[in-house]
């Protein structure tokens, strides 16, 4: 089994390039098919990195077959667009700016897309997972067979600061995956029973 770490150190062919912060998933075929890539520094894009350039992964680090140059190319994850919306006048908006300043007619807002594939899911660590009878952990990070991409098991952290441990649940157990949640079909005594993972 191959591990696919989330908030991860990534590196290019030609040294440090980022980190990990999503996976992309088909829901059907259970395939992790992208990981998004956020570069270091100062204005850090998120590229949406096929998973077919990954070429090694350790618990700590993914490593990538393309150069840093080549991954700034790679379709970004995160659009960003500027809506216009009207502001309240200045009389009805209960803050007196006077003299200081008199707000404009319109404004900008910033509105942030994700570019997930049609048909896919993007999770990210820290996601919520759900039993069957309520919250019982956090996403940490998926195993995947190396042979054939599928997920094999995810890896749950589950209890609290004090307590906790991760636990390795085979993706037969999750029923859906949602944007933030992934739905399992097991309870929590179930989930308590597993072995935690190695």
């Amino acid at each position: 089994m191959t591990v696919i770490p989330l908030n991860a150190r990534v590196e290019c062919a030609d040294g440090l390039c980022g980190q990990s912060t999503y996976l992309t998933i088909n829901p059907v075929t259970q395939r992790v098919t992208h990981v998004v890539v956020r570069e270091k520094g100062f204005h850090h894009t998120d590229h949406l990195v096929p998973i077919d350039l990954v070429v090694e992964t350790t618990t700590h680090l993914i490593l990538l077959r393309c150069t840093k140059n080549e991954l700034a190319k790679i379709e970004p994850f995160v659009e960003t667009r500027y809506i216009r919306v009207q502001r309240p006048r200045y009389e009805d908006t209960p803050y007196r700016l006077w003299p200081l300043a008199v707000p404009k007619e319109t404004m900008k807002i910033p509105v942030e897309h994700a570019h997930v594939p049609p048909g896919e899911l993007a999770v990210h660590r820290g996601a919520r997972v759900e039993a069957t009878d309520g919250d019982v952990g956090r996403v940490d990070e998926f195993l995947v067979d190396p042979a054939n991409g599928c997920i094999t098991h995810l890896v749950l952290r589950e209890g609290h600061l004090w307590d906790q441990k991760d636990v390795t649940i085979p993706v037969s157990g999750i029923d859906h995956i949602e944007e933030e949640t992934v739905y399992l079909k097991l309870d929590k005594h179930t989930i308590e029973s597993l072995p935690p993972a190695r």
